[in-house]
């Protein structure tokens, strides 16, 4: 809506098609609000212009949301279920089962055999052949209620050409052991991807190797980047 700007005694005698609804107010109703008491003429006619262009910007944003019709409405909630029709057959096609191992309980537990553990529940992992990896303790943090153990597997793809690999990439394992439970009660076993803060847990979340691969990728990218 183009707005006219015009004189006070204009804009008030004047009504205004908004949202259906009528901008109307006489000038003695202006000379009798108190707000106006300590302002000038020319500051009343500012704000009057500033309220009329409030309420046309709201109404023009209240045309907006409701001119959306009844078939966009349709197509939209159509493409949603598409949506949820795919992510559900992706699921279905995938029939991908979660693998675990039984891990320690807090009486079991010794740093030797939390690292036999990680080595156990790597081999549940699906990843080419290429790929070797080593495990390294990396010592334990004391908390007031529970011990901390830090492991670190770091990944490589050693080849015939260079048996030493430019970059890794490192998955830290760190095994939580109770101070105050039972010592029946199992070991909580977390573990994060290098340069990446999700944490997961074993049988919550699917290895993809995939993310190894990026990893490297970004190390060898930036050291590409650099020069010596």
């Amino acid at each position: 809506m183009d707005v006219e700007y015009c004189c006070l005694p204009c804009l008030v005698e004047r009504k205004w098609d908004i949202s259906d609804n009528f901008f109307v107010m006489s000038y003695m109703d202006i000379l009798s609000n108190p707000d106006y008491e300590n302002m000038s003429t020319d500051e009343i006619y500012a704000d009057q212009a500033r309220r009329l262009v409030d309420e046309v910007i709201e109404s023009a944003i209240g045309r907006l949301e409701t001119s959306l019709s009844l078939t966009e409405r349709e197509k939209s909630f159509e493409l949603s279920k598409v949506t949820d029709a795919s992510r559900q057959s992706t699921f279905v096609r995938d029939n991908y089962q979660l693998k675990d191992i039984k891990w320690l309980t807090i009486s079991e537990f010794t740093v030797e055999r939390g690292e036999e553990k990680i080595n156990d529940y790597i081999k549940t992992w699906n990843y080419e052949d290429s790929w070797l990896y080593c495990i390294d303790y990396l010592g334990k943090d004391e908390h007031e209620f529970d011990t901390r153990h830090r492991y670190r597997v770091r990944w490589s793809i050693p080849t015939r050409r260079k048996p030493i690999p430019r970059a890794t990439a490192c998955v830290y394992f760190a095994f939580k052991v109770s101070k105050i439970k039972p010592d029946h009660y199992p070991v909580e076993v977390f573990y994060v991807f290098e340069a990446n803060r999700l944490v997961h847990r074993p049988g919550e979340s699917r290895f993809r190797e995939k993310w190894l691969k990026d990893i490297i990728e970004s190390k060898v990218m930036m050291m590409q980047m650099v020069e010596f």
